[in-house]
């Protein structure tokens, strides 16, 4: 009997030592499947981002990481309000300075934990869009407010408490293909406004935006919506646009008039 004990015993065991064994053998297949997963939700779906600035406080405090959006612009276009992260490469320089990865190793941790938004990427922001192609965006108006086509935007919701909308004035209108961006705390925001004497005048390409940041999920005690604020979605700001796109039709119309008319007087006058 006590034979009989100690082999099933030992037979236990045997299947325990393999099943570690199997384990740790498969380890690292789960460890590079998931990293394959996790580059190509990041590429395609969504992508977790770390705040390395003070530039959108109080929106998006330092260290926040936030959910980034990478399908939403496939299905609509870029609104203004609405925050952003975009690639700055060979454009503006980084509002956070990292140092370069001393070897292969230490630059793939970078990357995974770019990927997972545990550190800041070296080249992009965060910022919101203000104006969007064929915008004029002015700052300021008699009571200090920024303009987007004429309409003044109340920015107090979200701007950082005791700033102005700018302590600098501008007009510009936004070039087909790019974005007017601005950060929430603009007394220390690196936006377009500091960088109007490059390419674009400041404004970011579009095919440099990686997608919308749409909810804070770190931490915990922060979570939350990032919702467009109302001043964007106000009735006279949506006419101005209407009224901005139909103006080249009308002038279409308006120039066509003339010349219907001359070629209908030209064929009564052939009869």
């Amino acid at each position: 009997m006590d034979v009989v004990a100690e082999e099933t015993q030992k037979t236990a065991k045997d299947g325990k030592d393999k099943k570690k064994g199997s384990f740790w053998k498969e380890l690292p297949v789960l460890i590079v499947v998931a990293l394959v997963l996790a580059f190509i939700i990041k590429t395609f779906v969504v992508q977790a981002f770390y705040i390395p600035s003070e530039s959108m406080e109080n929106t998006l405090l330092v260290n926040d990481r936030v959910l980034v959006n990478k399908l939403v612009y496939r299905v609509r276009d870029i609104e203004r309000g609405d925050v952003v992260v975009f690639s700055g490469v060979d454009s503006w320089d980084s509002e956070v300075q990292l140092e370069e990865p001393s070897n292969p190793v230490t630059g793939f941790f970078r990357w995974v934990g770019t990927a997972f938004g545990v550190v800041p990427g070296e080249k992009d922001y965060i910022k919101r869009v203000i104006g969007v192609p064929g915008d004029t965006v002015k700052c300021c108006d008699v009571k200090g407010r920024v303009t987007v086509n004429g309409v003044p935007l109340e920015e107090k919701d979200y701007l950082y408490p005791g700033d102005v909308p700018s302590q600098r004035s501008f007009e510009v209108k936004v070039p087909q293909g790019r974005l007017w961006v601005m950060g929430d705390h603009r007394s220390v925001s690196l936006d377009s406004r500091m960088h109007m004497g490059d390419p674009g005048g400041g404004a970011i390409p579009i095919d440099k935006v990686i997608g919308r940041a749409f909810v804070i999920v770190w931490p915990f005690s922060r979570a939350a919506i990032i919702p467009i604020p109302d001043t964007f979605n106000q009735p006279a700001l949506k006419a101005a646009v209407a009224a901005g796109e139909a103006a080249p039709f009308a002038a279409g119309v308006a120039g066509a008039v003339p010349i219907v008319l001359w070629r209908r007087r030209r064929r009564l006058a052939r009869r």
